[in-house]
């Protein structure tokens, strides 16, 4: 069954997209389940928390990057490669292309090394699709106005324009995995291509 990913800066509307998504394919009677990525097992749930709380000891880029990959990795074994072998379609906001953009561009981390530990930590296991909402740093920031950041969203303008430039990136290097889409969109403009192109890549 289809495995999708969900990317984006922060507030770009990738995790509504999903949302919309899911809902779509049960009302088709389809076995669907989503997931997230930090936090998405219970042990995720505890590094999440680690990663993005606000108050507290800060992990080091290094660190940070190997807690987001020990999430990863219970992330695929416990969840996502069961769920697939029963037939489900997966559904995740953020997965291995997340480190690339946040550890790798952002904090400026050897990406080499970030693509061996997403590998390790994923076992390969690639999205059959990568949904990229795509919008400007500022139009982002005056959408999270309305929530409290944690300590990712908390970075400065020019932290995420990196993170958005090196999504455009892997973006434009995979073609045939990512589908770009403009957040700048309606949701239903915004669900209405991504079903066209699911159907298109005949994932559904």
């Amino acid at each position: 069954m289809p495995f999708i990913s969900f990317e984006g800066i922060d507030g770009s509307g990738k995790s509504s997209l999903l949302e919309n998504f899911k809902i779509h394919l049960k009302g088709l009677g389809l076995p669907v389940e989503t997931t997230k990525e930090p936090g998405g097992t219970q042990l995720g749930k505890d590094l999440r928390n680690i990663l993005l709380r606000t108050n507290g000891e800060a992990p080091c880029p290094r660190a940070e990057l190997l807690i987001y990959e020990a999430d990863r990795a219970q992330h695929v074994e416990v969840i996502i490669k069961p769920l697939l072998q029963k037939g489900f379609w997966i559904l995740s906001d953020r997965y291995a292309d997340s480190s690339l953009a946040f550890q790798g561009a952002g904090r400026k981390l050897d990406k080499e090394k970030v693509v061996w530990l997403n590998s390790f930590a994923t076992s390969g296991l690639v999205p059959d699709l990568t949904v990229l909402l795509d919008c400007t740093v500022e139009v982002a920031e005056t959408r999270r106005a309305s929530r409290e950041d944690d300590r990712m969203e908390s970075e400065k303008l020019e932290f995420h324009q990196m993170v958005r430039d090196e999504y455009l990136t892997l973006a434009k290097h995979e073609p045939k995995r990512f589908l770009v889409l403009d957040a700048m969109k309606t949701p239903k403009q915004l669900f209405e291509e991504l079903l066209q192109e699911v159907k298109n890549r005949k994932i559904l």
